[in-house]
């Protein structure tokens, strides 16, 4: 199961089902057996395009929000963590080794929008020491996937 996952995540999840099975040797029934099985045991939460919204006419500002939070007696930082991610602006949530607990990753259709949601939602939070907003101003890189501009100046260069 380990290598139809590596195959899935490698190609973001788009790669036909023959294909898969021609690579590791397998018929397509058993392949679609085991990929129905690790979508049910939640293995395969979820398939996912990348879209590179800086060649669209939407707007979105994304930023990182990093937190500095006092655990919850017994429940560590599950129970914060649970209050934030149900909030539809955090696109993703991690807990953090280092200087900050937690890292939220935030978007919206403006640096205000977003700077108003850590001002009212997140720092006020009673379990929230302190926050850092950190706002992504051009995407390289995500998921694997580089993002290049396609328009190379391919002009030469004349000297005199």
């Amino acid at each position: 199961m380990d290598d139809i996952l590596r195959i899935l995540d490698k190609e973001q999840g788009v790669v036909d089902i023959n294909k898969i099975s021609r690579m590791l040797g397998l018929s397509e029934e058993e392949v679609s057996e085991k990929i129905k099985s690790l979508e049910a045991d939640h293995i395969i939460t979820g398939y996912k395009t990348i879209v590179n919204w800086d060649k669209t006419d939407r707007e979105v500002v994304r930023a990182l929000i990093d937190l500095r939070v006092t655990p919850q007696r017994g429940e560590g930082f599950d129970k914060v963590a649970e209050r934030i991610y149900k909030y539809p602006q955090v696109r993703a949530l991690y807990l953090m080794s280092g200087a900050y607990d937690l890292s939220v990753v935030i978007e919206g259709k403006t640096m205000k929008e977003v700077a108003l949601f850590v001002a009212q939602k997140l720092a006020p939070m009673e379990s929230v020491v302190s926050t850092a907003t950190h706002f992504v101003l051009k995407k390289y890189k995500e998921e694997g996937i580089i993002f290049e501009d396609d328009e190379k100046d391919t002009r030469q260069v004349i000297t005199l």
